[in-house]
């Protein structure tokens, strides 16, 4: 949620008892705003949005932010009388009583400005128009009644920042992306849970307070494809962002990662490089460059200098319920704060990066993670077990775990980043009555019951292990065969693996079983600490001796290994062999089927598939289709003249070259020889379908290189329309053949009246 705040502030050394005008409760304090001065003055709204319950009003230079009831109806333009009181925020800001309409007046003139000016506050709340570029469009941010806001991503001269447009018209913002623009709105500045700024929002009513000065040199959706491993060469970045020190006590230090810095209530995280000695609770200064993250403003590239002065931050003793609740417009948050906290031990678990204790207070969780530091060795330091229930003091840094802005009155989830172990303090031991204890108690008496009658419990312990082996027998073969079938039909590889686990399970009394394949993923109830356990493993053999992947089985240290062991493990194996090898050789077949073995790209069975596909959705959706009809000439001659190799070779590189020029939901198949098509998917006009035949024939600008030899190749091209020139796909096909034949019929009759001259290289490629 969006926070909207007032502007400038000043000292007022005596309050009237009713503000008549906006210069005067702008000059207000926070101190004097909360005493809930009454007001009534008249402005003129410049945005308004009833169901957000916001209003922005402006008189001159002097604007200002309006909590108003739901029911209030005012447009842009309407000046109007606002009764109510003040209220504090990070600048005072009115609570609206009523809103009287008096008048219609033309809008206050737009005061141009830039970043810099956003930044430094001079225009919070005030119409503004700036010059920017439109780098994203949202189009899911809200779709509450009446309206839908789009949320517009804009790049200004100075830096970044977002637009909220009311539109209920998706088609006004189809070609916005990229564009340059100048935005007319109302400057809505947005602060963290400490009413730090953390970015700026113009508020934009229409989408004609948006106009196009220079629209982008072509839409997205046109560019070439870009190899996803070449994204980075357009990268360019010019950032001006100037340096800053800051000043405080080190309250935590991950060495090569961040400090933080802590001076009174106010606390900053800084990202660094530094390995240096830093000792938590010195003073220090620190250099670096300001940034947002998540609305929350930090310090990148930090370099730190170490007073070694000692002055260690007090941490403050806080409630679950004063970390989580943030309010809109009280600066009650801890955010980066050292703070310290009591809770009872829920449950605690070591990996390998970080260790996480989950504390329960008050009814509610967190959660306080200490990042691990190896120690010389490589190993972790040694951490003295807390029994689960203790109750116990955890001290560090608060960080909450969703920083977007919230309304008034949320709560937010947040973590505890401890600095050592020295942090976790042990105030209680569980209770003696506990459930643990209670459970033993009960189960010793069960004990002395059972002695009693240990003999007739033992016969029919007896009788029921027959009847569970014979059940276990019976449920064996009912899974093995329900797994068979599986394989032979087509259900996904990974859960027939998963079940083939869950058989070997069974087997082992419910041991954790599962099986990582050769290349790919672990399948299975791998447990989170298979080193506690006995781990017995097998290898999956395929028929040609290579190892497919390997069956794992973790079980009790303390139990003997057994033949039963391998005997499962055996079986699950070959099971797991036959559906690997099953799955592969279906895949295999599969693509030979679809793919043509030479080029690499589909084949006219595909091809034909997938235009069945893009026809009926066209048919349905009313849009259009283009298929290209490509003929590579004078192929015959490559072949005969160096050789069928050669040939192939030449049929590669092409492919390759023409497939790059087609966007992502194109298709391009070879249809046999040297002839292949081209299906382009979802277009307006025949125009769309030239530019894509365009980039084709330019594929055939550059000569190709093949073993030596430098070839020049060129291509016939017809092009057809759906539904224009055909709606079955053997129609489209057949519409498309005519026309590459047209240009073939065309380049022949020209190279015959050429006869007796010295005979050309291919011409470039033509269509119809």
């Amino acid at each position: 949620m969006l926070i909207v705040l007032g502007c400038a502030s000043a000292a007022w050394a005596a309050a009237p008892a009713t503000l008549t005008s906006l210069r005067a409760i702008k000059v207000l304090g926070n101190a004097e705003a909360s005493q809930k001065l009454p007001v009534a003055f008249e402005a003129t709204v410049t945005y308004w949005r009833a169901y957000e319950r916001l209003l922005f009003v402006q008189d001159r230079d002097d604007a200002i932010f309006v909590v108003i009831s739901p029911d209030v109806k005012v447009a842009p333009g309407d000046r109007v009388l606002v009764s109510g009181t003040t209220q504090e925020s990070f600048r005072p800001i009115i609570v609206a009583s009523s809103v009287l309409f008096l008048r219609h007046d033309a809008l206050p003139k737009p005061i141009p400005t830039g970043f810099d000016g956003l930044l430094h506050l001079r225009y919070d709340c005030m119409l503004v128009t700036m010059h920017a570029v439109v780098r994203a469009v949202d189009l899911s941010l809200s779709s509450a009644p009446p309206t839908r806001r789009i949320r517009l991503q804009l790049v200004t001269d100075g830096g970044h920042i977002g637009a909220a447009v009311d539109n209920n018209d998706q088609n006004d913002l189809e070609d916005l992306l990229g564009a340059e623009v100048e935005v007319t709105g109302v400057v809505a500045g947005e602060y963290d849970d400490k009413m730090q700024l953390a970015g700026f929002t113009i508020m934009v009513p229409t989408m004609a307070q948006i106009k196009v000065l220079k629209r982008a040199p072509a839409s997205p959706w046109t560019l070439p494809v870009t190899p996803l491993d070449q994204v980075l060469h357009t990268y360019h970045v010019w950032d001006t962002t100037q340096r800053v020190r800051v000043h405080g006590t080190i309250t935590y230090y991950q060495p090569g990662a961040a400090i933080v810095l802590q001076d009174g209530a106010k606390s900053l995280w800084i990202n660094t490089h530094t390995l240096a000695n830093l000792q938590i609770g010195d003073v220090a200064d620190v250099t670096g460059y300001p940034e947002v993250h998540d609305f929350l403003s930090t310090l990148s590239d930090g370099e730190v200098k170490d007073s070694h002065v000692r002055s260690p931050v007090v941490p403050l003793q806080v409630t679950w319920r004063q970390l989580a609740f943030w309010n809109i417009n009280q600066p009650v948050g801890h955010q980066f704060d050292l703070v310290s906290l009591e809770g009872q031990l829920v449950s605690e678990v070591r990996e390998a990066a970080q260790d996480e204790f989950v504390l329960s207070t008050d009814g509610k969780l967190f959660t306080a993670i200490y990042r691990h530091r190896p120690l010389a060795t490589g190993q972790l330091a040694s951490l003295t077990p807390i029994p689960l229930g203790s109750r116990i003091r955890v001290t560090g840094i608060c960080m909450t775990v969703d920083s977007s802005p919230s309304g008034k009155g949320q709560e937010v989830p947040f973590n505890i980043l401890l600095r050592s172990f020295d942090d976790i303090e042990v105030l209680a031991k569980p209770s003696l009555m506990n459930t643990r204890n209670l459970i033993l108690t009960v189960s010793l008496l069960l004990l002395v019951v059972i002695a009693v009658s240990a003999w007739g419990w033992t016969l029919r312990s007896k009788v029921r292990q027959q009847t569970a082996t014979l059940a276990t027998m019976a449920q064996f073969e009912q899974r093995r065969s329900h797994i068979l079938e599986k394989i032979n039909g087509s259900d996904p590889l990974p859960g027939i693996l998963e079940e083939i686990s869950v058989l070997v399970s069974s087997i082992l009394s419910g041991a954790p079983c599962w099986c990582e394949i050769a290349g790919g993923k672990t399948l299975g109830a791998r447990p989170p600490q298979p080193e506690t356990l006995r781990i017995v493993k097998i290898k999956i053999a395929g028929r040609s001796g290579s190892t497919l992947g390997t069956l794992y089985a973790g079980l009790d240290p303390l139990v003997k290994s057994s033949a039963r062991e391998t005997e499962a493990l055996t079986v699950g194996v070959r099971l797991a062999a036959l559906a690997i090898e099953t799955r592969r050789l279906f895949t295999d077949l599969r693509r030979r089927s679809e793919f043509d073995l030479l080029t690499d790209i589909p084949n006219r069975f595909a091809m034909e598939k997938f235009m069945d596909g893009r026809i009926e959705e066209a048919r349905q959706t009313a849009s259009h289709l283009g298929l290209i009809y490509i003929d590579l000439d004078k192929f015959k001659q490559i072949n005969d003249q160096y050789g069928h190799h050669v040939g192939d070779i030449f049929l590669q590189e092409v492919a390759n070259r023409m497939k790059r020029q087609l966007r992502g939901a194109d298709m391009l198949a070879r249809l046999g020889g040297d002839e292949f098509a081209a299906l382009v998917s979802v277009v307006h006009n025949r125009a769309e379908v030239d530019g894509v035949v365009d980039r084709l024939e330019h594929c055939f600008d550059d000569p190709f290189v093949v073993e030596g030899y430098l070839l020049r190749g060129a291509a016939s091209i017809g092009v057809a329309l759906y539904p224009e020139n055909g709606a079955t796909r053997d129609s489209l096909l057949s519409a498309a053949d005519d026309a590459m034949y047209v240009v073939k019929k065309d380049r022949k009759l020209r190279e015959e009246a050429a006869a007796g001259q010295q005979s050309p290289e291919p011409a470039s490629a033509e269509r119809v």
